[in-house]
């Protein structure tokens, strides 16, 4: 497979350019910027010679044939430049020199709506008037948001495919700590999140006594605290939580808060530890809002279960990693969601990663050596021709 090197490179540059803030890029999922870019991308996989479309949800699809690449194009609020784009990327240079593959960038798999909102109405786990009525933080739905980029096309039969690839950034620290150029995943954990608001009694600031407060940001700050104590028996050093989004209201300097308005999601690779975690965590905040005397209300559970990638893929992948960069690669699991996870439901899927200098991601300065990304792109192409 002939590839091209600095056209891939040039296309990633292109991309970037599209959104950009400093040596970052803000793309929210249909923001202008987002909508540009997957035009530009349509483009760019029907000069490669694939049936390009936009589906009805965003997703922007590059079909030739039944070996499916691709990641995201969207980003985080404080995005960096090959969060997701890599993938896409590489799968397009992989694309123009293999007949075998097609490619797609997923629709808001940043979470503005939802989580890997896309990709999960294309696996069927999320209907599309269930997304429809998603909405951002600032009330907006999916349902609104995606008329600014009208479909193309109807999205593609999930059975014209029989595999599906992921190239990605690490996003944490692993590879570039250990001088490794890449990483095979062996599986992605499971994540769940909850929203949740503890309702107190807005109040003036300066005349209500500390004692009669019913304050719901010192609410907020003992449920931390009661989380950490909670969790602390159950889980491992792989597990993660985080309390994410806070809205406080009225948000005054001189209001005793009446209402926060929080996320909390956690991430795990077993799934009766997600389960415990949950159970720990309701718990938790509803006996910390009663001592408190607020009031507690708790949305239903997202959930996206752990995912084992395919023995197959990763074969593929292992031996592509040790032709192409010897002795300087590891399989790793992925502490990040991605796409993978919903299109596991429809076939096999595997994924490689790239080292992040600095183990840094989801933010402006997130980087990537030159070198490193065109050796993922040749351990993918190689992955690939062994299995097609």
């Amino acid at each position: 497979m002939r590839l091209d090197p600095d056209r891939f490179l040039a296309d990633l540059k292109t991309l970037r350019g599209i959104g950009a803030a400093g040596p970052g890029v803000v793309r929210r999922a249909f923001d202008p910027a987002d909508v540009t870019a997957r035009q530009w991308l349509a483009r760019r996989f029907a000069e490669a010679g694939l049936d390009a479309r936009i589906d009805a949800a965003g997703n922007v699809w590059g079909l030739g044939g039944p070996l499916l690449l691709g990641s995201h194009t969207d980003t985080q609020p404080e995005g960096g430049w090959l969060d997701g784009a890599l993938g896409v990327i590489a799968a397009l240079e992989v694309a123009r020199g293999n007949p075998g593959v097609s490619v797609v960038s997923f629709q808001d798999e940043e979470g503005r709506f939802g989580a890997t909102t896309g990709s999960e109405i294309w696996s069927g786990a999320l209907t599309p008037e269930a997304a429809d009525a998603l909405a951002d933080l600032d009330r907006l739905t999916f349902g609104a948001a995606r008329r600014a980029l009208p479909a193309t096309g109807a999205a593609p039969d999930p059975a014209r495919f029989r595999a599906y690839l992921e190239h990605h950034i690490e996003q944490g620290p692993v590879l570039d700590a250990a001088g490794e150029v890449a990483g095979v995943v062996t599986a992605i954990v499971g994540l769940r999140q909850i929203e949740a608001v503890l309702c107190g009694r807005q109040n003036h600031a300066g005349t209500t006594p500390m004692r009669l407060r019913a304050d719901a940001f010192r609410g907020l700050s003992e449920a931390d605290r009661a989380l950490r104590e909670a969790l602390a028996p159950l889980v491992t050093s792989a597990s993660v939580w985080t309390i994410g989004h806070v809205a406080l209201h009225p948000n005054a300097p001189s209001a005793v808060p009446g209402r926060a308005r929080f996320t909390l999601q956690w991430r795990d690779a077993e799934a009766d530890r997600l389960d415990r975690m949950e159970h720990a965590i309701r718990t938790t905040l509803t006996r910390v809002a009663a001592e408190a005397g607020l009031g507690l209300e708790l949305s239903a559970t997202s959930a996206l279960p752990p995912v084992a990638m395919d023995p197959t893929l990763r074969a593929a992948l292992r031996d592509a990693a040790e032709a192409q960069a010897p002795g300087r690669w590891r399989e790793m699991p992925s502490g990040a969601l991605h796409d993978a996870t919903n299109v596991s439901r429809l076939m096999p899927v595997g994924m490689l990663f790239s080292p992040s200098i600095g183990g840094i991601s989801h933010d402006f300065a997130e980087d990537t050596a030159e070198a490193d990304l065109v050796t993922g792109l040749s351990i993918l192409a190689d992955a690939v021709a062994r299995l097609t």
